[in-house]
């Protein structure tokens, strides 16, 4: 990512509402590059998928961003970056997303956004991800965390 401490103050922003995460995303968007691979991490319902189409509509990528909970991968191809959307929620082991082309992903270039990114404390992510840790504060409003090529642990 080129400069995401312009959007990031101290590490970290609030935003409240959905349509708020979009436009993060959406800022988000202008700082990607070719290859960088974003950990997303927070309880169900806490923003990751509105955060990931505000990015794919930053990208100007037509296909809407959905969760890929069952096909564990979405592409978006059509956009000024090509993007794979993961979201390992059902995934019980790591080699699980070796048998989908993890490896293969990670070697394309493509921008990865990882939901449940945390999933296997992290190990599948390279060290140079970037994790965002996206956390209720209300019914509305998150907060969102940045940590830059840090491996995740919990």
């Amino acid at each position: 990512m080129k400069n995401i401490a312009k959007i990031f103050q101290q590490g970290e922003t609030v935003v409240k509402g959905e349509e708020a995460m979009q436009l993060l995303g959406k800022r988000l968007a202008g700082e990607l590059e070719a290859g960088d691979v974003l950990g997303l991490v927070g309880e169900l319902g806490a923003g990751k998928t509105r955060l990931v189409q505000g990015i794919l509509d930053g990208l100007e990528c037509e296909q809407a961003g959905t969760s890929p909970t069952f096909s564990i991968v979405h592409e978006h191809t059509d956009g000024r970056l090509p993007v794979a959307h993961f979201d390992l929620y059902r995934l019980k082991r790591p080699d699980e997303a070796l048998q989908i082309g993890w490896d293969e992903y990670l070697a394309s270039g493509m921008v990865l956004l990882v939901e449940w990114a945390d999933r296997f404390g992290g190990e599948l992510l390279p060290k140079e991800t970037v994790w965002m840790q996206i956390e209720r504060l209300g019914e509305t409003t998150r907060r969102v965390r940045i940590q830059q090529a840090a491996r995740q642990t919990h």
